[in-house]
Order: structure tokens, then sequence, then C-alpha cells
């Protein structure tokens, strides 16, 4: 399956009066965003809240977003925990919801497999789902990184299709693209490094950014794929201080504020997470005027 270029990893919008996941303003981020260059929407994830967010929560957002989309993007619906069981029984459950085309399983956190629980892990999910399985390496978060050889033996179960990394070594992803089926897919899990994973031979980015600047990315691999890798090298050269900008507090408080406050009502911040400082919000919107200069 091809799931494209550009996949936004879907912030979560709250009615801040209520604290309620909203209908509405799910529906005017999704059409934002596949207006705005997002090739496909992972939902559900890091950058949605997901350990703030319920399970009935979850539920209704993949069903509000998959209703929004009407097909016209790729659904990948976040359905990872550090519980296996508890993963599975998610997955089936919204096996039943049509429209969605993959799932994103996390690197189990907190109980620090080695490499044969984190195998077996994502091996047990992949034969209990019939939906395609993408895995999620963040070590920075996870604790554990999962190491190339055993992404490179999960990539060889049927519906496993693909790896989002975020582990920052070239080196390792270098080893995953080279040493897995072309069918399988890699993408930057950084939106600094989208460019130079694309080069290596990865497939795109699962992207915070492209909230914010999706058709630039766009425009940016678009050049790498007709050749202009100078173009494309000056463009990426624009793109990555607001990349860097976007995580200058934790994700995802800086792009809640840029789309709220370029008109795209998304909400607030649930706890644990607190609300921008002045002065990140000078530095953050500083960094946008100089880029539109």
């Amino acid at each position: 399956m091809d799931f494209g270029k550009v996949i936004t990893a879907m912030v979560t919008p709250y009615n801040s009066e209520k604290d309620k996941v909203c209908k509405k303003r799910i529906h005017r981020l999704v059409n934002h965003l596949i207006d705005n260059g997002s090739d496909g929407l992972v939902v559900a994830g890091t950058t949605g809240e997901s350990p703030t967010i319920s399970h009935d929560e979850k539920i209704k957002l993949f069903k509000q977003v998959v209703e929004t989309n009407q097909g016209r993007a790729k659904i990948i619906a976040g359905t990872g925990s550090n519980n296996t069981a508890e993963t599975i029984a998610f997955t089936k459950e919204i096996e039943a919801i049509e429209g969605i085309d993959a799932v994103l399983i996390v690197a189990p956190y907190y109980n620090k497999p080695n490499q044969a629980g984190l195998y077996a892990h994502f091996a047990a999910i992949a034969e209990a789902t019939t939906l395609p399985v993408i895995i999620y390496n963040i070590p920075s978060r996870s604790v554990v990184n999962i190491e190339p050889e055993t992404i490179i033996e999960l990539a060889k179960i049927d519906n496993i299709v693909g790896v989002k990394e975020s582990s920052g070594n070239f080196d390792n992803i270098t080893k995953i693209i080279t040493e897995t089926a072309d069918d399988f897919a890699v993408y930057s899990g950084d939106d600094s490094f989208t460019l130079p994973i694309y080069a290596l031979g990865g497939n795109g980015v699962i992207s915070v950014a492209s909230h914010i600047i999706g058709s630039e990315m766009q425009t940016m691999l678009r050049a790498f794929d007709e050749g202009d890798t100078k173009q494309a090298a000056a463009i990426h050269g624009k793109l990555v201080p607001l990349m860097n900008t976007l995580f200058i507090a934790p994700n995802p408080a800086p792009v809640k504020h840029m789309l709220n406050r370029n008109g795209i009502d998304v909400g607030h911040l649930r706890l644990p997470l607190a609300p921008l400082t002045d002065s990140e919000i000078t530095t953050i919107e500083t960094a946008f005027h100089n880029y539109l200069k």
C-alpha cells in the first residue's frame, strides 16, 4: 500500500470550554491538512496527545476523521501501547471502522523489553490483525531502541509494511532501507530529516510541521524527484529552522499554537502538557515571520 510521501501526525482538536474531542474542529482540520499537502493522516499518535485521550474518545476521533476524509487521504490509527494484549484488543476493535487503512504501533515504553520481546510484541499484533502495521521506533520516548536487525526481521511478516524511524541514527536507517524489500516503507519520524532520509531511499515523512508547511514539504520532495537536488536542498535549508522551532517546547504545544494563530482552531492542551510561555511564543512567531519575508 502506498501511503504517500507527507503524512501528518494530526493534533487532536478539543472544545476548550467542555474539554471534549470536537467534531466541528476535526472536520475543519482534516480538510485543511488534505488541502495543504497531506497524503495521509496519523490519528491518535504522539502529536495527537494519545496518552490523555480515552478509549471511547479515540473511537470517536477515528470515526469522525474517516467521515470527513471520504477516502481522500490514507488514515493510520495509533493503537499501540506498552501492553501487548490491550494493543491487540484495541487494534481488532478498530478493524470494524471502515476507512482505517493501517495502524501505527509504538515501541512498548516503560517495560524496557529486549529485542526478543520487541520482536514478539510486534509479531503478535501483526498476527492478530488484518490491517497493515507500521512500526514506530522512538527511543527518546520509549527508552528502548528497536535495532535495525529486529526491524529487518519484522519486515518479513506480510502485514508489517513499514516503520516510522525517529531514532536519528542514519547508519541504522540506511541499513533498514538497504536490507528490507522495496515495498517496505521507511518514513522519517523527524521533520528536519525528511530530505536526507528520502535521499537515502526512504518513502517520506510522518510529520508535525506539515500542519503548517505541508505544501512546501511536498514541493521539496517533488524537486528531488525531478532531479533538481539543488532546489530541494535550498527548500530544505529554509524549512529546517521552522521545523526545529516547532520542537522548542513539548510537542504538540508549538504546532497547536500556530494552528490556532492561523485560524485553524484546535483548542487547548491537556495536562500534563502546559501552554507555551511568552518567550516561546515570540521565538516561534518570529521564525515564521522571518520565513514569510
